[in-house]
């Protein structure tokens, strides 16, 4: 007699979690966050747009991406990242960045999700449709698509020691 009163208050609590869940996660919408990425030297920025008026956790994360192109989708989540910076994103704009990014071009990933964990937003990206869904939770791709950038290599030539100059001309 325990074991089905206890089986009934679980369900119980279980179905109201799970009606009430989607609710909640429903009064999100996908326009309420935005992203928008740049390089300044070695630093790959994402800079933060929050309006959902709550506390988010966002990460901005970095994958190589070979030539400057968009990998499969699976190439850049499946074996994570190792290049990301993380935290709270207070409604308003916050910028977030991954430092000391070595040269060569990557794809800038986006996600934050809100305190409760019943949405997500997540930068656009060939295929994230198959990720989102994945997520027991109301997902949104972000209008700004995941972009390719470049950290650029330093193409400057020596410098004459004594003066700081670039050197030129002919040795003789």
């Amino acid at each position: 007699m325990r074991s089905i009163i206890r089986t009934a208050v679980l369900t119980a609590a279980v179905a109201a979690f799970t009606v009430t869940t989607p609710a909640i996660g429903s009064a999100a919408d996908a326009g309420e966050v935005s992203y928008a990425f740049g390089v300044a030297g070695t630093d790959v920025t994402n800079t933060i747009t929050n309006t959902t008026g709550g506390v988010l956790t966002c990460t901005t994360s970095l994958a190589p991406a070979p030539g400057g192109m968009l990998p499969p989708i699976w190439e850049v989540t499946g074996p994570g990242q190792t290049l990301y910076a993380s935290g709270q994103v207070q409604p308003g704009t916050t910028t977030q960045t991954v430092t000391e990014v070595p040269d060569g071009s990557y794809v800038a990933l986006a996600t934050c999700v809100n305190a409760d964990n019943t949405a997500m937003w997540a930068s656009d990206y060939p295929g994230i449709g198959e990720i989102l869904a994945l997520f027991p939770l109301t997902a949104f791709a972000v209008q700004q698509s995941s972009a390719v950038v470049t950290v650029p290599t330093d193409t400057r030539g020596p410098l004459v020691p004594e003066f700081g100059l670039p050197t030129f001309g002919s040795s003789n």
